[in-house]
């Protein structure tokens, strides 16, 4: 767990805000059922992707989640952990390259700095994991001006993924 101060912030931190990250096997089942709502909620209910959420590969060993949570009334008042704010997924793909997919931002912490701070925390992962690999990733065409202002290039046309508009993207340390 991580203090959030330490990330560089681009908006006001909501007191209490921490940063996990955590092989699957690692999360308890509460946050797993946490973060695997936040991504249904965003990806299948709010965004009506076609493909399922869940496709195996947090499951893989090089996987790592990460997730940003922000204390709740309901967890505080029950001693329970926050809630999460923001999740995301690094992988490390069988050719030794890097991958992040699975961004989630709770709708109501969108504002709140959540995606980038989290992107960039999976950025380090991969620096730390793979400091010479490529880091890629399939962004949603929508997103790809904001992952170009975080440093990625697109190296591929636009394809649809779930219903949505992707374009492939990459990241150099």
């Amino acid at each position: 767990m991580d203090d959030l101060s330490a990330l560089t912030p681009s908006s006001p931190i909501p007191s209490g805000a921490t940063l996990h990250r955590a092989p699957v096997r690692e999360v308890d089942p509460r946050t797993l059922y946490l973060l695997a709502k936040l991504r249904q909620d965003v990806f299948s209910i709010e965004q009506g992707a076609t493909d399922p959420d869940l496709d195996g590969r947090d499951l893989e060993a090089g996987t790592t989640l990460l997730w940003i949570e922000v204390p709740g009334p309901e967890a505080e008042a029950a001693g329970l952990a926050g809630e999460p704010a923001a999740h995301i997924r690094v992988l490390t793909e069988p050719d030794g390259s890097m991958r992040i997919g699975r961004l989630a931002v709770r709708a109501q912490n969108r504002r709140d700095g959540f995606g980038g701070r989290i992107m960039r925390a999976a950025l380090d992962l991969t620096r730390e994991l793979a400091p010479d690999q490529v880091v890629r990733i399939d962004a949603q065409a929508y997103l790809e001006d904001w992952y170009r202002g975080m440093g990625y290039v697109t190296v591929g046309e636009m394809f649809l993924e779930a219903g949505i508009e992707h374009v492939p993207m990459e990241y150099r340390h």
